[in-house]
């Protein structure tokens, strides 16, 4: 068993960030704190994304389904059919292979720790 204190896991930057549709505010940023660090677990991975305003994810899939919980801020959640806001608490459940993307509004920036299958 392994306790593991979110504030003092490290901050890494992402290299690749998408502003949301209609964005005008410049850069966007986002960065990563992994919860488990690669091969720690043989089941899943795990990782506090933290966006800064405006940022998004851009439109991608996963080989396995994902589990994004919202901790901080207020963010979007869309696939292919609607987009949705999330908020602290919310729990997103994305199936494997569908075309989604997430991440902060133009007013919030937004945190969740995301789980999916490990590769």
């Amino acid at each position: 068993m392994r306790v593991i204190r979110i504030a003092e896991v490290e901050i890494e930057p992402i290299t690749t960030a998408t502003p949301i549709p209609g964005w005008t505010g410049g850069d966007v940023k986002r960065t990563r704190q992994p919860l488990l660090p690669a091969g720690a677990s043989k089941t899943f991975n795990s990782s506090i994304v933290n966006f800064e305003k405006g940022c998004t994810t851009g439109w991608h899939t996963h080989k396995s389904d994902q589990m994004l919980v919202v901790t901080a801020g207020v963010g979007m959640v869309a696939d292919e059919s609607h987009e949705q806001e999330i908020t602290v608490g919310d729990v997103v459940h994305v199936l494997q292979g569908e075309n989604h993307w997430h991440g902060a509004t133009a007013n919030s920036y937004m945190s969740h720790i995301t789980i999916t299958a490990a590769e």
